[in-house]
């Protein structure tokens, strides 16, 4: 990377999903939701190709809206997040209530997820473009962050 050139870009999503605690000792172990932030903070180099049509860009604002929006939103909107080790068969026979139910091998806590969510994200990004940050907001003034130091 071009040290001299090496830029942070950021996007928000934002999206409602519903989750519970197992063996909480408070209010959250009971299903409720959220309205959902997620900010995407990536770095890179600006592309300097003038034959390219992603010229002075370190990521197409775009590109990052799909991605992050094909993996991690429209899989997670509006939907039911459970720790695997709470499946209750019976929500899975609800159609008409949990079609959209997620179980994951960890408690579903901001701190969790911001984490798995990094994951996927990092994953999927292009060589060349680093994840620097993500912070999940789970209401207007509390949330997690992962940092890449």
């Amino acid at each position: 990377m071009d040290k001299n050139n090496i830029i942070r870009v950021s996007k928000e999503f934002r999206w409602e999903m519903a989750h519970a605690l197992w063996h909480y000792d408070g209010l959250c172990k009971n299903l409720h939701g959220h309205s959902y932030i997620l900010r995407v903070t990536v770095k890179g180099p600006i592309n300097k190709n003038t034959s390219d049509a992603k010229l002075g860009m370190v990521i197409d604002f775009g590109d990052l809206k799909q991605l992050v929006n094909q993996n991690v939103v429209k899989l997670f909107d509006h939907s039911v997040v459970l720790n695997k080790d709470m499946n209750v068969p019976e929500l899975n026979n609800i159609d008409e209530l949990f079609d959209r139910i997620h179980y994951l091998p960890f408690q579903p806590t901001a701190e969790n997820l911001v984490c798995y969510f990094a994951k996927i994200i990092k994953d999927k990004l292009p060589k060349e473009i680093e994840l620097i940050s993500v912070r999940l907001n789970e209401t207007a003034n509390s949330f997690a962050e992962w940092l890449a130091e």
